[in-house]
């Protein structure tokens, strides 16, 4: 970490993490109907769901890599004038007729219909994901910024803005949606938002790698974009490798890699059907769904706040991921039991569970690999996540047609594996500890 990089307040990427948060949370409570207005089924809920991390998995390396090559804020302005461009397609398809295009009536997909507004929030989704590198360049500035001192705590509190943008959306988007204009008001204020967030990364937000770029290079321009290179590049004979293989030949990158996916991939199943296990299932409303992800982040913010501050200290953080995701495990098998205590006590299992062991993992994963690629590397974990959600989203919207709850045993397998591999990342952070 440099000394410039030192001196660069925490605070304003945590305020862009949670304004990002904040968007993406209003609209969550009531998606799922929307989807159902528009024509669409499980399926298209989970196909829509897929759209994001399928156009993310193509932009994600890249803005990653750009971010090592011109820079994090940069990047993070150009990701968030795609999120805005995106909500504003949204605003687009809830004001156009509902008008079908294309009826389906299949036995493995299901019957619904595709509508001129299914597909405008097919776009606006395909073009948020394409420039949704935002949570993997706020991960690699804040790797810049951090130290061996401070680096869980810093990604706790990371966390912890995440959770607190998923507090005060569905709230927010209870409030707004109550009213005479129902979805619009709140994806509205999702728009108004993601402006709030380019305004804060271009007035508040200083790089964190301002040494990287040599000085006849810093004005932007979009020639200048396509064909930047690394300052090491003109400074050393050998440029950094960012290819996939070569990042992938990194001591521990392949196993932290294969963590990640797998938690992307049993939370996928999840966010699939929980909505439509809330809305068919249980019979809640768009109100008791939001509150539902209110109270999960908001014991999230206790687990990543004063929780993991207390541990962090204490524990190491592969023992915190193992215990993590035991506890998410169990969560899953919970929801299998189809009440409204059996749920909540998953809720709680879940967000404690997630809370200490998701910033710990990516405590580790920031150490891990070279500091010098350290964009490319988070967008590649991205596109990883990415990976697994395109399969995750898109099958579990399936198979809960045919299974129903019975689909969480799926989530709570997947992440007891996580549980298992997680053993080996106690020698992973024993090596990077002795390396460093």
């Amino acid at each position: 970490m440099s000394v410039t990089s030192a001196k660069i307040s925490l605070y304003p990427v945590l305020l862009v993490n949670f304004i990002g948060m904040l968007g993406y949370s209003v609209i969550l409570p009531f998606l799922v109907f929307l989807v159902e207005d528009f024509g669409g089924n499980g399926f298209i809920y989970g196909l829509l769901g897929a759209i994001y991390p399928a156009f993310q998995l193509i932009g994600a390396p890249l803005l990653g890599r750009w971010s090592d090559q011109i820079g994090r804020r940069r990047v993070l302005l150009i990701s968030q004038a795609g999120t805005f461009l995106a909500w504003v397609l949204f605003i687009v398809a809830i004001s156009s007729p509902v008008k079908t295009l294309l009826g389906v009536d299949s036995s493995v997909l299901g019957t619904f219909t595709l509508s001129l507004p299914l597909i405008l929030l097919f776009i606006a989704r395909a073009l948020d994901g394409l420039t949704g590198g935002n949570v993997s360049v706020a991960n690699a500035y804040l790797s810049d910024i951090s130290n061996d001192t401070n680096r869980k705590a810093n990604f706790g509190k990371m966390a912890t803005s995440t959770s607190l943008g998923f507090i005060v959306g569905p709230v927010l988007a209870g409030f707004l949606g109550a009213t005479s204009y129902e979805e619009l008001l709140p994806v509205l204020a999702a728009a108004l938002i993601s402006l709030t967030a380019i305004f804060v990364i271009q007035r508040f937000l200083p790089e964190s790698r301002p040494e990287l770029v040599e000085s006849s290079l810093r004005a932007f321009s979009v020639k200048k974009l396509f064909q930047i290179e690394h300052k090491e590049c003109y400074q050393m004979e050998n440029c950094p490798d960012t290819g996939l293989k070569a990042v992938l030949k990194m001591p521990h990158i392949p196993v932290l890699f294969g963590v990640y996916f797998l938690n992307f991939l049993g939370f996928s199943f999840f966010y699939a059907c929980f909505p439509i296990f809330a809305s068919q299932v249980m019979e809640w409303t768009s109100v008791q769904l939001g509150l539902f992800f209110t109270l999960n982040s908001g014991i999230m913010v206790l687990a990543q706040g004063p929780i993991l501050s207390y541990l962090s200290a204490k524990v190491p953080d592969a023992s915190l991921v193992i215990v993590g995701s035991i506890l998410i495990s169990a969560n899953f098998f919970l929801l299998t039991f189809q009440t409204d205590t059996s749920v909540y006590l998953a809720n709680v299992l879940m967000a404690l569970g997630n809370g200490i062991m998701w910033p710990s993992f990516l405590s580790i994963l920031a150490k891990s690999g070279s500091t010098k690629v350290q964009g490319t590397i988070q967008g590649y974990a991205s596109s990883t996540g990415s990976l697994a959600s395109i399969f995750g989203l898109v099958l579990g919207g399936v198979l809960f047609n045919y299974v129903g709850a019975s689909i969480f045993v799926v989530s709570g397998t997947i992440l007891f594996l996580i549980f298992l591999v997680s053993f080996q990342l106690l020698r992973v952070e024993k090596e990077l500890k002795t390396a460093s």
